[in-house]
């Protein structure tokens, strides 16, 4: 996840592990930002009440990845995922768009559904990581957290399916 700098060394799979971490914590804590940001764009009341619900859980999923620092005894903190920059940034201008709400609800769910994914694909690589490095506290914590997050992804397909879609494709 995330581009690496030039100079940054990752000689061994525990460093590359931390890097995930890093990222992963920059990450949410983004998130945090901007999930109330997306709720309160939000017109559909089960879209809104997603992102809310979500933003607790991120918080739940920063304070883990902090467990996991105290557990690997390392800094986490000090980094920038540019690539939920990107995905935040992407999300805003949905936010920010002249669109029908129904048309604004349905853009927001696949700003948040990339957002999703992206932390998916992050978790699954740290959870895998931590696993061939035999931490399986860590690991236990990375699945925890993945399998929310692929909650998460299948509720906001289903408000999409069931609700959303329809009401933008008539707008």
């Amino acid at each position: 996840m995330g581009l690496f700098s030039s100079n940054e060394k990752l000689p061994t799979l525990e460093d590359l592990l931390h890097h995930e971490l890093k990222d992963l914590y920059s990450a949410e804590t983004q998130l945090i930002e901007a999930l109330p940001k997306m709720a309160k764009a939000a017109s559909d009341e089960s879209l809104r009440t997603a992102f809310t619900s979500h933003l607790e859980e991120t918080h739940g999923q920063k304070e883990r990845l902090s467990e996991i620092a105290r557990v690997l005894d390392i800094d986490i903190t000090g980094h920038t995922c540019e690539a939920m920059k990107g995905l935040v940034k992407e999300g805003e201008e949905i936010i920010n768009s002249e669109a029908n709400p129904a048309v604004r609800d349905a853009g927001l769910i696949g700003a948040g559904q990339r957002v999703e994914h992206y932390e998916m694909a992050g978790y699954g690589t740290a959870h895998a990581l931590a696993n061939e490095l035999g931490y399986q506290e860590v690991s236990r914590l990375l699945e925890e957290t993945l399998q929310q997050e692929k909650a998460a992804d299948t509720k906001l397909n289903d408000i999409a399916i069931n609700r959303v879609n329809h009401r933008a494709h008539q707008a």
